[in-house]
């Protein structure tokens, strides 16, 4: 698949050296010129915003179409909402993931749920909310939250979160284009963290489809944004230490999440670690924990593993313990395999 995705990404026309903010910026950019309607608002986006997400919009679009708001999480999304409703495309950014709750109202009991009220008469569906997302080593407890879990219990929305440059544009223009409201969460360690070939044009990633990065036969890994990294590093780790097979597999979406290519891995390898940053109590990782045992049972070698935040708040000076590293993770498969 992978070397698929590198063909039709070649096909669609020239390629730029991206890391993952430049590619949002590249993914807005596109929006801006082909959407008259598209608007970018938020806390600081007209200079950029503090991660340079939109670093250069205003100048080119002008201040009509990236503004500045005041610092209201819930006034942002709702005035999104009322945006996307009038049938402009809306794309709100809340500064960091851990200040979405203020808007929590705006987007569960109202961005969700108006379509359904109305009975298709009305909805909000071009709105797409973008956020700065996980952890990044120094953030504490207001700045390194992950809370897709609270989100994916409500039906109406679609959650996605990329794991780099490439996927990071394909998948915000495929939110940018749904017809759903959307969350767009961006891992704030990885902006800067990986520069790849990214196509100068826009392009679009399925938000319903899950990515094998690697193929194996023993030990199914599943996570998503920042902490597949990790996994990719634990998987050859066993392979190396133990002789071990690991698939990977990025989920991209948490809602709706891609529950036939995770059930046919685990139905060929028979074990399944799911790891996360969001402490575990509650986590996306038990939803996908409890389908996978309802649905492959039988195909079970042994217990499915969590591997995940603490259940505390995120630490300052403790975060290298509380976040799932690849010692925990690696842990877990030597656990499994003699299980």
């Amino acid at each position: 698949f992978n070397l698929f995705l590198f063909n039709f990404l070649h096909l669609i026309g020239p390629t730029q050296k991206m890391n993952l903010f430049q590619s949002i910026t590249s993914a807005l950019d596109n929006t801006l010129a082909s959407d008259p309607t598209a608007v970018i608002f938020g806390e600081d986006v007209a200079f950029g915003g503090v991660f340079r997400c939109t670093v250069g919009l205003r100048d080119k679009y002008g201040k009509d179409r990236v503004f500045n708001t005041p610092l209201c999480e819930q006034g942002i999304v709702g005035f999104g909402i009322g945006v996307a409703a009038a049938g402009a495309t809306a794309i709100a950014e809340i500064q960091f993931a851990d200040y979405i709750f203020p808007a929590f109202d705006q987007i569960v009991n109202e961005a969700a749920k108006y379509r359904y009220r109305s009975g298709n008469m009305y909805d909000c569906g071009k709105l797409t909310i973008r956020a700065p997302w996980g952890c990044v080593g120094h953030g504490s407890l207001y700045h390194s939250q992950s809370p897709e879990a609270f989100f994916a219990h409500c039906p109406g929305l679609k959650i996605v979160i990329p794991r780099g440059p490439v996927q990071a544009k394909g998948l915000l223009l495929s939110c940018i284009a749904d017809e759903n409201p959307c969350i767009f969460f961006e891992p704030k360690i990885l902006y800067r963290a990986a520069v790849e070939q990214v196509p100068v044009e826009a392009y679009t990633i399925p938000l319903t489809q899950a990515e094998v990065l690697q193929e194996g036969s023993d030990v199914t890994l599943v996570a998503w944004g920042t902490q597949i990294h990790v996994l990719r590093e634990v998987a050859n780790m066993a392979q190396e230490k133990l002789g071990v097979s690991c698939e990977v597999i990025d989920l991209q979406s948490i809602l709706p999440w891609d529950i036939e290519t995770v059930c046919k891995s685990v139905v060929k390898t028979g074990r399944l670690v799911i790891s996360h940053e969001a402490p575990v109590t509650g986590g996306f990782a038990a939803e996908i924990s409890s389908t996978v045992q309802e649905e492959c049972f039988l195909n079970l070698e042994a217990p499915i593993t969590r591997v995940c935040g603490y259940d505390t708040p995120f630490p300052h000076i403790f975060e290298p313990f509380y976040i799932p590293d690849k010692w925990k993770c690696f842990d877990a498969i030597k656990k499994m395999i003699n299980y």
